[in-house]
């Protein structure tokens, strides 16, 4: 048996504790002796971590991770994502279903609960496609999938669009009686075809890339919010990166519509200049916008509009990503920086507390998946999903260092803010200082 004393740390940003870990729980919260007299169990080893200084926040939950296993192992596996995502900071990702084959059953969803449980660092909740592979035009196996061991329970084309209105009702009168949620990538196909990759205006047209009109996605998202309100059904949206989208979503807010949404980091601090260069690192899926609306998508995820963060983690293999702009694949790396890149966007600049940044990158997402154990409080009888982190240091990024198989980072070179110094779950340290379990040796933390 082995105790955790998690000595002086500020709990949610505030006030210092001591915080003792026992059984994968939080048994005590306050001034904690070190010694055999304050507590520890006969025949149980105490370690004691010195968090003077640190902050201490729950675990964080990443409502969009693409994990590419089964089917392109050669960018990134299970066991690896887990290990990017522990070493960020994360207890729980969410896998996304467009794997190889799809996610759109439940023995698919089962075999990624298992790969994830086998690694062991993060829990691995799948999500389910909407429709079988992806396609659109029929529904995937949600009943069997929400039924199955993996109980999903968020369902997503990710990828593309659901775009079809009536698959979209069906997809929601479906989901509503166990709870489901529909995460869209609002994406309108006829507006914003397979070539656009740069946002329409004056970036892509200076560089001669297709164009991907915001109003794109803001159609995609008008509509969800009108089928949600019509159902009674919960609809997410994905990775928002628009002004337009936010006020829609505000409005349906108002109107007491069951509607979510998240961002991305990157969409909240990399912007459509970076373009000029024409590196393919830059290329994401929906594409980074300018100043206005990342300065609109912030000011909402700061006023509560946004719920969450999502890190939309998307390995791609050299040979898939390094191309010209227009032929390379969509995506960025995410899950080791981007609670390193809100503390740069929204904590130093005082927009955000630690606090409030918990909410968004753990209390929200838990509450949006439905996943029990995480993004729970910081107190007493809760579950030690916890992640510990230095307000006053900063990093640089380095892809070389990363645990994920890719290489993908915009991120790289780039000095950051707040490093994760540990992770545990259930009270077990699975990342120390951007290295996982196995990596390091446990008497390293003490």
């Amino acid at each position: 048996m082995t105790d955790v004393l998690i000595k002086g740390a500020k709990v949610l940003g505030d006030n210092a504790a001591d915080i003792l870990v026992r059984d994968g729980m939080i048994a005590q919260i306050g001034s904690i002796g070190s010694t055999r007299s304050s507590g520890e169990r006969d025949g149980a080893r105490l370690t004691v971590v010195d968090a003077d200084g640190l902050v201490v926040l729950p675990g964080l939950v990443d409502l969009h991770t693409h994990l590419r296993e089964p089917g392109r192992e050669d960018a990134e596996t299970v066991a690896s994502g887990s290990a990017a995502a522990a070493a960020g900071g994360f207890t729980a990702v969410l896998a996304m279903a467009n794997t190889s084959p799809v996610t759109d059953t439940a023995e698919a969803a089962e075999r990624v609960l298992d790969l994830g449980r086998a690694a062991g660092l993060v829990d691995v909740q799948p999500i389910g496609a909407v429709s079988k592979g992806l396609a659109g035009a029929e529904l995937a196996e949600l009943g069997l999938m929400a039924r199955s061991r993996a109980a999903v329970r968020v369902f997503s084309d990710d990828g593309r669009c659901v775009h079809d209105a009536r698959l979209m009702r069906r997809a929601l009168d479906y989901l509503k009686p166990f709870g489901g949620v529909i995460s869209q990538h609002a994406q309108d196909p006829h507006l914003a075809d397979g070539t656009a990759c740069c946002h329409e205006g004056e970036v892509s047209g200076r560089l001669g890339l297709p164009a991907w009109p915001a109003v794109a996605e803001d159609v995609i998202v008008a509509r969800d919010v009108q089928l949600a309100r019509h159902t009674g059904s919960r609809v997410h949206v994905a990775h928002v990166s628009t002004a337009a989208s936010v006020e829609i979503i505000r409005w349906a807010k108002a109107q007491g519509i069951a509607v979510t949404a998240e961002v991305t980091p990157h969409h909240l601090a990399l912007g459509t200049e970076l373009l000029a260069g024409y590196d393919p690192v830059f290329k994401v899926n929906p594409p980074l916008r300018p100043d206005a609306d990342r300065a609109a998508i912030l000011a909402a995820l700061v006023d509560g509009t946004i719920d969450a963060v999502a890190t939309d983690h998307a390995p791609h293999a050299r040979h898939d990503k390094e191309h010209a702009f227009p032929d390379a694949a969509f995506g960025m790396l995410g899950l080791e920086t981007a609670l390193a890149v809100l503390a740069e966007v929204a904590v130093r600049p005082g927009l955000l507390t630690w606090a409030q940044l918990a909410q968004r990158m753990s209390f929200a997402p838990a509450r949006i998946a439905g996943l029990a154990g995480h993004g729970r409080p910081v107190a007493v009888g809760e579950p030690a999903n916890l992640v510990l982190l230095d307000p006053d240091a900063t990093w640089t990024v380095d892809r070389a260092a990363s645990q994920s198989l890719s290489r993908n980072n915009p991120w790289h070179g780039r000095t950051l803010p707040a490093p994760v110094v540990a992770t545990f779950l259930r009270g077990e340290c699975t990342a120390y200082r951007g290295r996982v379990r196995g990596q390091f040796d446990p008497e390293e933390i003490a």
